[in-house]
């Protein structure tokens, strides 16, 4: 059997085990062990399974992903989140479909505090969805905005989706981090740009604007946003500037947050051992994940099938732009049925390689990538960030309105990504200027 046959194999049989509900770390580490003692034999599979789980949790680069997820947990129960929602709907309070609006605004601001889509679409969905069904918002669109307005967690660094990346691609993690920051500024205006189109056209989603707010009371909300301005600057603006390596701009993130919090007053023990309990326990299916990811990988690799697919790829003479579609109509298709986490270890492996034999630019195919990612979280029936609100709705949505509400957003996502290939600069300009 050749390296491609053996590779296309493996995959058919992982997709039968993933649509069989086994969980993607066990499927793809029992398909990597079958496919690696079938090409080499036992003492390669006992070393790959040694070496590569402390080779992946001893990397201290990589300490970055607990420690992002625990600076959002302390965050969001510190209440830094509920003055940001705030303020941003007072400071929009005149425009039809305000709390649309901030809820935008708070979750792009929230994702500078976070990296983890989930979270945030879980967190504004408990604090922002009562507001906006009492004042008579439409449920499906509420929840629609709140799950998609989640995904700029994807891209405003601190990103888990692109730390990952990086984990799976040995990428710089800081220039990664950094090269999602305008496309998920550009994705949250074009989110508010079409929100404001679609309310034109059905004035029904979202009630008139009534609330009067007086600019004193403005400037006092605004007054309390500090710790999330401070927290950005000092996380991103180190990384930035060069003043501490990614990883450590993780534990600054964290500790800045218990800082701030424990100053203010505004966390207590028992809330502040939930953050770490969420962040082990998010950091620990993260990583288990990846781990088997990777090893899933290093069998393709040994297999033939990476190196037979570049070839074939290469002979075919398929252009970056027409590769590029490739990769669009695969994370489409399999984001229907895969979680976010999973397709970005199970793909990335075999088309990152075939990405630079093309000479893509790497931070480009990065966030079209993480782009694409979002996309599969939004998308109905198994995206991700649906499942978080519907959970965190606690019966107040249906799924089917859901649905049918985030369907405006899917449509601004797809917009954002035609305009991310037209122009690449918009997602390698920044990491060039490190």
């Amino acid at each position: 059997m050749s390296g491609l046959e053996s590779g296309l194999l493996a995959f058919g049989v992982l997709l039968m085990l993933l649509f069989a509900g086994v969980p993607v770390a066990f499927a793809m580490a029992v398909v990597a062990a079958a496919g690696i003692w079938l090409t080499i034999g036992t003492t390669f599979l006992l070393t790959t399974f040694t070496t590569t789980p402390y080779a992946v949790t001893a990397d201290y680069t990589f300490v970055v992903v607990p420690m992002f997820v625990l600076m959002g947990g302390i965050a969001g129960r510190a209440g830094f989140i509920s003055d940001l929602y705030t303020a941003a709907h007072m400071m929009l309070n005149r425009l039809k479909g305000s709390l649309l609006m901030a809820t935008i605004v708070a979750q792009a601001g929230f994702a500078a505090a976070s990296g983890s889509t989930v979270v945030a679409s879980s967190v504004f969905t408990r604090m922002a969805l009562p507001e906006m069904l009492r004042f008579g918002y439409k449920g499906g669109v509420a929840g629609g905005c709140i799950a998609a307005a989640g995904t700029l967690a994807g891209l405003i660094p601190p990103s888990i989706a692109m730390v990952l990346f990086a984990m799976l691609t040995t990428q710089p993690v800081g220039e990664l981090l950094i090269a999602g920051l305008i496309p998920g500024v550009i994705t949250a205006l074009a989110y508010m740009i079409g929100l404001w189109v679609c309310l034109s056209i059905w004035p029904d989603w979202a009630p008139a604007a009534t609330l009067k707010v007086t600019w004193r009371e403005r400037g006092r909300a605004l007054s309390r946003v500090w710790s999330i301005v401070l927290l950005m600057a000092a996380v991103m603006g180190g990384i930035y500037a060069g003043y501490y390596p990614p990883s450590a701009a993780g534990a600054v993130g964290a500790a800045g947050a218990l800082t701030i919090a424990v100053v203010m007053r505004r966390i207590r023990p028992g809330q502040f051992w939930e953050a770490l309990v969420e962040a082990a326990r998010i950091s620990a299916v993260i990583f288990a994940i990846v781990i088997a990811g990777l090893i899933f990988s290093r069998f393709l690799v040994i297999s033939g099938f990476i190196g037979e697919l570049r070839t074939v790829v290469i002979a075919m003479d398929v252009s970056p732009l027409g590769f590029m579609l490739v990769t669009i109509l695969l994370f489409l298709v399999l984001g229907m049925f895969i979680d976010s986490v999973s397709l970005l270890v199970i793909a990335v492996p075999f088309l990152y390689p075939i990405s630079q034999a093309l000479d893509i630019n790497p931070f480009w195919y990065a966030v079209l990538v993480v782009k694409l990612i979002e996309i599969a979280a939004i998308t109905p029936p198994v995206g991700l960030n649906l499942f978080a609100v519907l959970a965190a709705a606690d019966g107040r949505l249906k799924a089917i309105e859901l649905f049918r509400g985030v369907v405006p957003f899917v449509i601004i996502e797809s917009l954002v990504l035609a305009l991310l290939i037209t122009v690449p600069a918009l997602s390698t300009w920044l990491p060039s200027k490190m």
